[in-house]
């Protein structure tokens, strides 16, 4: 096919973020600054982000067989673009100034460009209509991944972090290689939609091919963390630096969920007969284990790490109903989900900056902090609300999406282990916020800094926890994107 100007329009997000990675190196190489390495960093990802707009006005459109650009992309796009400059802004907070005996003791730059080229996979991931980019788009998301998880170096828990994603992240890569072979070898074919159509003619998967889908979804699973290929995240997250498990926590896991999404919507035999099963057993697991673990924690990080399982689980009921409601309840939850992180995990990154030895990450540590930081206090608690899908908060609404896309496909007891999932999380989202309010403790205590809410990092903290407040009250402009972003078959 012959490749127009319209062609490169489309692909305007993922070639400009391109752009950005190669200009960082070149700076870095030319010479390291920590904040003009940040604004170069920034600009190219605003832009990126900017050139959506043009891009909705060629879509739907299929650049070669492997990319499909259309509202659903666009979408995606701009969430996991908006994910990575809020990431990146964190970083710029997490890793402080270069002052003497102040900030981070290593190369501050290379961040940057891991964050970037992991948007780019991650981009590559939602365009993606057939096995190849989608293999191609995970692996770009995850290698960068490795360096960012263990890049505080000089802690142990980082560096053994980032050494169990890698070895995990390869098992689930050959599980998902495998798959698609088995897939190949009995639709002759890696195109999603080609997959579906040789599938609906046969009536029903044959087991080679349900064999092979149910070995893609292992690999898939390892990288969303679902139960039971949830083992990594609680370690990861708790060893990854804050800004990093904000990435992992958002970017990563909404590209991943919108490429499945895709292929279950383009092809939807895969998720029928063994696949649909297992799909609602992962499910439900996810849902329980995720929040009866969460429970039983003490560290803030690997809480979210064990609700982001769970958080996964519920978005699950929604991709098995994959009809009615599905897609926009998808694209509301997983909206709202990404906020409500970023503002979690960007308060851990401002208690923990400028940098000293590991993150502030034990909940004795925000004993009181309502008493030495009142606005930030007042964000965290906003960010945990909306998790635990409290009315007037922007995690309401996505939860409530999926209970009425389960209710609508009458799948009763996957509602009811939403239920029951969500009572457990009430629990431990309310200790958190708890602790926030106590007496202080006579303990050595850490701290953001004063004037945290004059810096980058605190504005955006700000403006997301204000954002999910907004979207709890009034939700409408959100659904109404996400309803303009449905998805298209292959043109």
């Amino acid at each position: 096919m012959e490749l127009t100007s319209q062609h490169f329009l489309a692909l305007a997000p993922l070639l400009i973020t391109s752009a950005t990675a190669v200009v960082v190196m070149l700076a870095i190489a030319w010479r390291r600054n920590h904040s003009m390495t940040f604004l170069l960093s920034c600009a190219g990802l605003n832009l990126a982000l900017l050139s959506i707009l043009p891009v909705l006005k060629v879509t739907p459109l299929s650049v070669t067989t492997l990319l499909q650009v259309d509202n659903f992309a666009c979408l995606y796009m701009a969430l996991i673009l908006i994910a990575t400059l809020a990431c990146v802004t964190l970083a710029h907070a997490y890793l402080g100034e270069s002052v003497e005996g102040a900030g981070y003791p290593g190369n501050r730059e290379e961040l940057y460009l891991l964050i970037i080229l992991a948007a780019a996979g991650g981009l590559v991931l939602v365009m993606a209509q057939h096995l190849s980019t989608l293999f191609i788009g995970l692996e770009l998301l995850s290698v960068p991944t490795y360096g960012l998880i263990a890049y505080a170096f000089f802690d142990k828990r980082s560096l053994e972090g980032g050494i169990k994603y890698m070895v995990l992240s390869a098992a689930g890569s050959a599980f998902l290689l495998f798959g698609m072979a088995l897939v190949y070898a009995d639709a002759g074919s890696l195109s999603f939609s080609a997959i579906g159509s040789v599938l609906a003619a046969t009536g029903q998967p044959s087991s080679l091919a349900q064999l092979g889908l149910s070995m893609m979804l292992v690999g898939l699973a390892f990288k969303l963390s679902l139960v039971p290929f949830h083992l990594w995240t609680p370690d990861v997250y708790e060893g990854a630096p804050a800004p990093v498990a904000a990435f992992l926590a958002t970017a990563s896991k909404v590209a991943v969920f919108a490429v499945v999404v895709r292929l279950f919507q383009l092809s939807p035999l895969t998720s029928s007969g063994m696949v649909y099963t297992v799909l609602a057993v992962i499910a439900v697991l996810s849902i329980l284990v995720g929040n009866l673990l969460a429970v039983l924690q003490s560290n803030i990080k690997r809480l979210l790490g064990y609700s982001s399982i769970a958080h996964f689980g519920y978005l699950l009921i929604a991709l098995v109903a994959s009809k009615g409601l599905a897609v926009e309840a998808i694209g509301v939850y997983l909206a709202t989900y990404v906020l409500t992180s970023l503002g979690a995990f960007g308060v851990i990154t401002l208690m923990s900056s400028p940098y000293h030895g590991r993150d502030a990450d034990a909940l004795f540590e925000y004993r009181g902090l309502f008493w030495r930081r009142p606005y930030l206090t007042a964000v965290l608690t906003v960010m945990m609300l909306s998790l635990a899908g409290i009315p007037l908060t922007a995690g309401f609404i996505g939860k409530f999406y999926v209970i009425a896309t389960g209710v609508e496909s009458q799948l009763w007891w996957l509602v009811g282990a939403l239920v029951i999932g969500s009572a457990i999380g009430v629990f431990y989202y309310l200790r958190v916020m708890v602790t926030l309010y106590l007496r202080e403790a006579d303990i050595p205590r850490r701290d953001a800094p004063l004037k945290w809410e004059q810096r980058a990092g605190g504005v955006m903290l700000l403006a997301v926890a204000i954002l999910a407040f907004v979207l709890g009250v009034y939700p409408q402009p959100l659904i109404d994107l996400v309803q303009h972003a449905g998805l298209h078959p292959m043109g």
